[in-house]
């Protein structure tokens, strides 16, 4: 179960956050309701948005980010947001040398063009209502380090990292801090896709200091730090959630 902070650290915030049907989106949804905040979770799975709307009284949209327009527009009529928490993803597990363009546009467009796409509705919003704001964007090791298979998902990573530095410099003046948290293999649905064979995820698990994978849960809790007023000086930065990974 999911405790809220002493102080319901979100109360009064209304926060979206994409990709809300599993895995850290929906761990997220859980912890961000019970820090105070109103949430509203987009996910293209209607039947996933309806146990979550039942669990925890969201709101929902039911939203395929790969079709970005629409998806803007959907966004766009649920405004207003205080907060953005980009969240979704795909990934695409081909070898370099047999990478699919269009899978790795694909890849491209949910990863890191519709991160920008959301980030200029709801900030755009913020802005003409000159209120402060935050955006989380969930990002991954795999901006920094290069794993096999994963050109797509890598490169889409590294973009959103460097997005999340440009929206810093450009968000900042207008009250609205940017910042990403980058897991380390979290134990959700697409993790399992790319790390369920043990000969594969041994040596990576043996690299982790503190001997496990990142779970939902340590993710969420940073999310809702980020997006809340203790995080009020972190602004433009990438938060490694790696058990230690990067430094062992």
């Amino acid at each position: 179960m999911t405790s809220a902070s002493p102080a319901g650290r979100l109360a009064g915030r209304r926060v979206l956050v994409t990709g809300a049907g599993k895995g850290i989106g929906l761990e997220t949804v859980r912890r961000l309701v019970a820090d105070g905040a109103e949430v509203v979770a987009l996910s293209r799975d209607p039947s996933d948005l309806a146990r979550l709307a039942e669990e925890t009284g969201c709101a929902t949209l039911a939203v395929d980010l790969a079709e970005l327009e629409p998806a803007a527009a959907a966004v766009a009529g649920a405004l207003p947001f205080d907060g953005l928490v980009n969240n979704a993803g795909i990934t695409s597990l081909q070898p370099v040398l047999e990478t699919s363009m269009a899978r790795f546009a694909e890849v491209l467009a949910v990863n890191t063009l519709a991160p920008l796409r959301l980030a200029q509705v709801v900030a755009g919003d913020l802005v003409q209502r000159g209120r402060n704001g935050a955006i989380v964007n969930v990002s991954s090791v795999a901006a920094s380090i290069g794993l096999a298979d994963h050109a797509a998902y890598c490169a889409s990573k590294a973009a959103l990292d460097a997005l999340t530095r440009v929206l810093a410099v450009e968000l900042g003046p207008h009250g609205i801090r940017t910042n990403s948290v980058n897991p380390t293999v979290t134990l959700t649905p697409m993790g399992a896709l790319a790390w369920s064979d043990p000969a594969k995820s041994a040596p990576m698990l043996s690299r982790i200091p503190i001997g496990r994978f990142c779970r939902p849960g340590d993710v969420a809790g940073l999310i809702s730090f980020l997006l809340g007023d203790d995080a009020a000086m972190l602004n433009g930065i990438s938060i490694d959630v790696d058990g230690g990974l990067r430094v062992a």
